[in-house]
């Protein structure tokens, strides 16, 4: 069996245990943590996630990131002056990408067909790395979650910091990590 494979198996577990409708945004979701190496061979098995979802009864939704600022930047009417000067763009990184991209994710948690039982699954976060915050994206779109949103995160966690794509910054989410390397709901 593959790392990814063994990953699956340990998310397939958590997801069939009962879930508690009374908790916390923060506490709904879930960070499936895995090598940064491994981005392109979860993707392509990524069925294997969608299928314990399914298994354990709950619906599966997902939305991908990756493009998120390409798109965003091709709507700015100033995109050829900060392609100049990209140093002017930090300022509009911080809070306009940031909720552009959760506004791409709120769309998807707010389908009419995402219930209480659905999993929304997040693909694509480590091409925001140096654009925005996973952490700051995760607290605008808590109060939204449904169900649970399961963030496939390319990177490592030391005691509840979370390092996206291994960086020195990491950021401190009281989210349920599955990871294969001993720490928090994969141990």
């Amino acid at each position: 069996m593959s790392r990814i494979e063994d990953i699956a198996e340990l998310y397939g577990r958590h997801i069939a245990t009962p879930w508690q409708r009374t908790i916390a945004g923060a506490q709904r979701v879930i960070v499936v943590i895995y090598d940064k190496e491994m981005e392109r061979t979860l993707r392509a098995r990524k069925l294997a996630f969608e299928t314990a979802t399914r298994q354990a009864g709950h619906d599966w939704h997902e939305i991908d990131v990756s493009a998120a600022f390409a798109a965003w930047m091709a709507e700015d009417e100033y995109r050829e002056e900060y392609f100049s000067s990209p140093e002017d763009l930090q300022l509009k990184l911080d809070e306009e990408f940031t909720r552009f991209t959760a506004d791409r994710i709120q769309a998807v948690l707010a389908q009419p067909e995402v219930t209480q039982n659905s999993v929304v699954a997040v693909f694509g976060v480590g091409s925001l790395f140096g654009f925005a915050s996973v952490s700051n994206l995760l607290k605008a779109v808590e109060g939204d979650i449904r169900g649970r949103l399961v963030v496939f995160f390319p990177g490592h966690i030391d005691r509840n910091n979370y390092r996206l794509l291994d960086a020195r910054d990491g950021w401190n989410y009281m989210a349920v990590p599955i990871t294969l390397h001993g720490e928090g709901g994969a141990i």
